[in-house]
């Protein structure tokens, strides 16, 4: 199979399994803007005054951080769940994030897969919601379930006859249950009261669920998102893991550039759970229960680590006080604490080459520390330098001059930013040049960076696109609503995304020369290279 610049781009996404599959990821400064991206697609954009306000060639974030503190009320329910409202009436429309701290990396082994799946299952319903008669649904979920661990033990035990009655009996109590299910009446409820953009995002580090309403539909949000966390109903269990399993065919298994992705990440990191796909591995999924979903429910999904951003055209007050009626009824609970294993240092170069029907792509990756990181804003500069359009390194000198590859990127953290990740640079090979041309050049590219001074030209170009891109996301409800929340949680304070800004301003020539010496070395490397299989 042949893959264009556009598929690898969602083979990188797919990876991460963010489900609004439409945006490429292109802008390198990806923990600003990542997050924005993606909602620009499902969001409503509102231009304020005071987004205009401030021009990017401004020294300071200052003067927009403090209308931001102005407009902005923070408050914790007693059940330890915290929102974040902002105020913004230029239009009447609020937008909804509900942040779960929680994501692939939290996976117990075995169950790789049931933070996305769980996503999936999370729009399914309620109780009172998706089903026509759940008390006549519930025996025969229940049965459904027994009937599916009976089918295994069949199977491992190859006893063939009782496997083929037990699976004619699964399929006659499944189209029972199907009968009573109302489908998709989640979504038609948020439709047909004015809402857009439902949907959600796994990747390894969270879970979002969001979109948009009239303003005067608060308090149906509140309702509809608190029951769907309250009482969830995992109906439409096996239905939903086939439907899983063959997106894993479409990204992974029939997807070279996905292949590649999948092995590359498991060769750069050695215990570390960034390693492991978002998606799960074809056999876990198989192997996951509804018990697994409602247990992996119950550990991560408390009160204490979801995190409700509420921004648009809303009073503080009414807020808070429709959070307590709805919210409140969450119970008081501990989150599990996922026992996140410390990567190694890599002391060696390491290497993974795969051979398959795909045009050749070379992957370079260099491990970095967390977003928490002092020097977090000199990796962001560093791979916009590298990467970040068509005035960038690469693109002039591997693409336009010497012509060896289609398309050059990087990103400054893959697959997260929560733990110490990847500095990650692709390329696709142009015809007639072969991937190990692509790593002389790029080698060439980055050993720059390590020993000529950037430019002051050069580098204010760069922070001028990242002050304009940071501004740009936040224009919409959607965008600050996500990007509030990213740094609230990750980071500890929201004002840390303004921080951030103030951050890449601050960085020198020195700094950059000093962080890539210590980031770009041999025994610090990952190669990945993509071959097209011959024959």
């Amino acid at each position: 199979m042949k893959q264009s610049i556009l598929d690898f781009r969602f083979g990188i996404l797919d990876w991460l399994k963010d489900k609004t599959k439409k945006s490429p990821f292109s802008n390198v400064i990806s923990r600003l803007l990542a997050v924005a991206l993606v909602v620009l697609i499902f969001g409503v954009s509102f231009t304020t005054p005071a987004a205009l306000a401030l021009q990017p060639q401004q020294t300071s974030i200052q003067p927009y951080l403090d209308r931001v503190v102005k407009e902005l009320t923070e408050f914790t329910l007693d059940n330890g769940l915290k929102f974040i409202v902002l105020e913004r009436h230029q239009a009447p429309v609020v937008s909804f994030v509900t942040y779960a701290d929680v994501g692939g990396i939290d996976e117990p082994d075995g169950q790789t897969g049931v933070a996305h799946f769980l996503e999936h299952l999370a729009f399914k319903g309620t109780k009172r919601i998706g089903t026509t008669d759940y008390q006549a649904e519930k025996p025969l979920l229940n049965q459904l379930e027994q009937l599916d661990q009976q089918i295994r033990t069949a199977k491992a035990q190859n006893k063939t006859e009782d496997l083929a009655k037990l699976q004619t009996e699964f399929k006659s109590l499944e189209n029972q249950a199907q009968k009573l299910v109302k489908q998709n009446e989640i979504g038609k409820i948020v439709e047909q009261a004015g809402g857009v953009g439902l949907n959600a995002t796994t990747s390894s580090e969270a879970t979002r669920y969001f979109y948009s309403f009239p303003a005067n539909k608060l308090e149906l949000w509140m309702s509809l998102e608190s029951e769907r966390f309250l009482e969830p109903v995992f109906r439409e269990f096996y239905k939903e893991r086939d439907v899983i399993l063959e997106e894993r065919r479409m990204r992974v298994e029939n997807s070279p550039v996905g292949f590649m992705v999948e092995k590359f990440m498991d060769t750069a990191f050695k215990v570390h759970p960034y390693r492991r796909p978002v998606i799960g591995y074809d056999e876990d999924i198989r192997n996951l229960s509804p018990a697994n979903v409602k247990q992996f429910f119950d550990n991560y999904y408390v009160p204490s680590n979801l995190t409700i951003a509420v921004v648009g055209d809303v009073n503080p007050d009414e807020v808070k006080r429709l959070a307590k009626i709805y919210f409140g009824r969450y119970q008081s609970k501990p989150k599990a604490q996922a026992k996140i294993p410390l990567e190694p240092k890599q002391n060696e170069p390491r290497e993974i080459t795969v051979e398959l029907s795909s045009q050749p792509w070379y992957f370079e990756g260099y491990h970095r520390p967390a977003i928490t990181d002092p020097d977090n804003a000199v990796y962001d500069i560093m791979a916009s330098l590298l990467s970040d359009g068509r005035t960038s390194r690469l693109y002039k000198s591997l693409i336009e001059k010497q012509r060896l590859a289609l398309a050059a990127q990087g990103l400054s953290g893959f697959p997260g930013d929560k733990y110490g990740n990847l500095m990650l640079f692709y390329a696709l090979t142009a015809p007639g040049h072969t991937v190990d041309e692509l790593a002389i050049a790029l080698g060439k590219e980055i050993e720059k960076l390590k020993t000529e001074p950037v430019s002051a030209t050069e580098l204010q170009r760069v922070k001028t696109q990242a002050r304009a891109g940071l501004l740009r996301s936040l224009d919409s409800n959607m965008g600050m609503a996500q990007q509030l929340l990213e740094y609230e949680v990750k980071t500890g304070s929201w004002r840390n995304l303004f921080k951030q800004l103030d951050d890449i301003a601050k960085v020198t020539p020195a700094d950059i020369q000093r962080v890539a010496q210590a980031t770009f070395t041999p025994e610090n490397r990952t190669v990945g290279k993509l071959l097209s299989k011959q024959g």
